[in-house]
C-alpha cells in the first residue's frame, strides 16, 4: 500500500459472500470497473479471501473482500467456509449474491442470519437476471424471504450496477465516531514530543503506520509537534520555552523515556493511544493485571494484526515472551498469530496480548476483545504489557482520566 494511502483499518470492508459460481467475482469487477478478481466457470476459482483497497464512490476510500463459495465441498472446503465466515467479523457492508435462477439456499440463509445477528447493515444481490424469461416474478418470491433487502442484477449484461452502487453507498454504516487518535487530549497552543528510535526493528528509510497516522492526527488539530530519536530527547525538552504537554513515545523504549520525561509531563505510548481509538483501551487496561497471576506452564497468545518480516529481535516475537517471562518469574508457552488469523478458540489462554491494531478496523479490534472476554480470556496491549512490566502503566493512561 503506498504511504499516501488510506491505511485498511481506516477504510470500510465490504465483504463478498455467497455459494460457488453465483457470481462474487463477477460482481466485484462490475462494481469496480476493473478485471480485479479471477472469474471462472469452474466452481471453487476463490479458494481464500481476497482483499482489494481501492476508491468506490461515493463511499470513499474501501477494502472489498472476496470469499470462497459458502458450498464448497472440497477436501479443504470447510476450512475455506470458516475463513469466508470470519471476514464478517471485520465487514461494514455485506453483500450476499445469489444465482437467481438457483433461488435461495440454505447456505445462503446460514449466513444471512449471521450477518442479521451481528447487525451488518446487508444487501442481497439476485444475479445472473439475464437468465431468466421472466425475472419479476421470481424477485417478488425471493424479497418476501430476504425482508426487502434486494436487487437483481446482471454481470453480463451490467444490468443494475449503477443502482447497485448507489444502494451501496445508502448502508454506509453509522460507526461510532471514532476518537482522535491524539489531537483531543492538547491544545493548539501545546507542544508534544513525539519519540521514536531508529533501531534494527525500524524500517528503512521511513516512519511505521502509528507513528505516520498520529503525526497526520497532531497536523489536523494544528498542534505543535517535535520528532525526536530517545538519544536526543534531552535536548529536545529543554529546547522548548514551554513544556511539552504530552510526550508519546515507541513502547519498547518506554523505560528508558519515562526517566527522562518529568513526572509533571504526561507520558504515553504510540500503542496506548491506538488501544483507546480502537474502542479496547479500559478492556486492556483490565487484561494487563492478568499478566501478575501467569503461572508455569500456562500459554499467552501474542496477536499481531497485520503481516510483516520480523526481525531478528521482533517486539512480538522475541521482546515481548522474554519481558514477560522476567515479570513472572515464570517459563510460560507461547502462541503467535498474525493478520487475519486469530482463533474462535481461546479457551486454552490465559492472556492475549495483541498489537495497537492500525492495520484492521475498529469492528475487527473489538470483535477480537469481545471474544476473549466472552471466554473470560484476559485481552490485553502491546503498550500497556510494556508499561505494566516497567512499573508505569498508572502513568501512562494519566492523559486518558480513566
Amino acid at each position: 500500500m503506498s504511504l499516501n494511502q488510506t491505511p485498511t483499518g481506516d477504510r470500510i470492508h465490504i465483504g463478498i459472500f455467497g455459494k460457488r459460481n453465483a457470481g462474487k467475482s463477477s460482481l466485484i469487477n462490475g462494481i469496480t470497473s476493473q478485471n480485479i478478481a479471477i472469474v471462472s466457470p469452474i466452481k471453487g476459482t476463490t479458494t481464500d479471501p481476497v482483499q482489494k483497497a481501492m476508491e468506490l464512490s461515493p463511499l470513499g476510500p474501501v477494502v472489498i473482500i472476496d470469499t470462497p463459495g459458502l458450498d464448497d465441498t472440497e477436501e479443504l472446503g470447510e476450512l475455506r467456509i470458516q475463513k469466508a465466515i470470519q471476514v464478517l467479523n471485520k465487514t461494514d457492508i455485506a453483500l450476499l449474491v445469489v444465482d437467481i435462477v438457483e433461488g435461495i439456499s440454505e447456505e445462503d440463509l446460514q449466513i444471512l442470519e449471521i450477518i442479521q445477528k451481528k447487525k451488518i447493515p446487508h444487501l442481497v444481490v439476485f444475479n445472473k437476471v439475464d437468465l431468466l424469461e421472466s425475472p419479476r416474478h421470481r424477485c417478488e418470491e425471493e424479497t418476501k424471504i430476504t425482508e426487502l433487502t434486494t436487487i437483481t442484477v446482471s454481470t453480463i449484461t451490467g444490468e443494475n450496477i449503477n443502482e447497485l452502487k448507489e444502494r451501496i453507498g445508502s448502508l454506509r454504516p453509522e460507526k461510532e465516531k471514532m476518537l482522535p487518535l491524539v489531537r483531543d487530549l492538547v491544545s493548539s497552543e501545546d507542544n508534544v514530543i513525539l519519540v521514536i528510535p531508529i533501531d534494527e526493528a525500524a524500517p528503512k528509510g521511513r516512519l511505521i503506520l502509528p507513528q505516520q497516522q498520529v503525526i497526520r492526527d497532531l497536523l489536523e488539530g494544528e498542534i505543535n509537534a517535535m520528532v525526536a530519536k530517545e538519544t536526543q530527547l534531552e535536548r529536545a525538552l529543554t529546547s522548548l520555552n514551554k513544556a511539552p504537554a504530552l510526550v508519546i513515545t515507541d513502547s519498547q523504549i518506554f523505560e528508558e523515556v519515562d526517566k527522562i520525561v518529568p513526572p509533571e509531563i504526561f507520558l504515553t505510548s504510540f500503542s496506548i493511544l491506538f488501544a483507546r481509538a480502537k474502542g479496547v483501551l479500559e478492556d486492556a487496561v483490565k487484561g494487563a493485571f492478568a499478566l501478575k497471576e501467569l503461572k508455569a506452564g500456562e500459554k499467552v497468545l501474542i496477536s499481531e494484526g497485520c503481516t510483516h518480516h520480523r526481525q531478528c529481535n521482533d517486539i512480538g516475537t522475541v521482546k515481548l515472551p522474554k519481558w514477560i517471562q522476567e515479570y513472572t518469574g515464570e517459563q510460560l508457552e507461547f502462541d503467535f498469530t498474525s493478520g487475519t488469523e486469530f482463533s474462535h478458540d481461546l479457551s486454552r489462554y490465559s492472556c492475549i496480548v495483541h498489537c495497537g491494531g492500525c492495520m484492521i478496523s475498529e469492528r475487527e479490534m473489538k470483535w477480537r476483545c469481545s471474544l476473549a472476554k466472552e471466554q473470560n480470556v484476559p485481552f490485553t496491549n502491546y503498550g500497556i504489557t510494556i508499561a505494566m512490566i516497567h512499573g508505569i502503566l498508572k502513568r501512562s493512561i494519566q492523559p486518558f482520566k480513566l
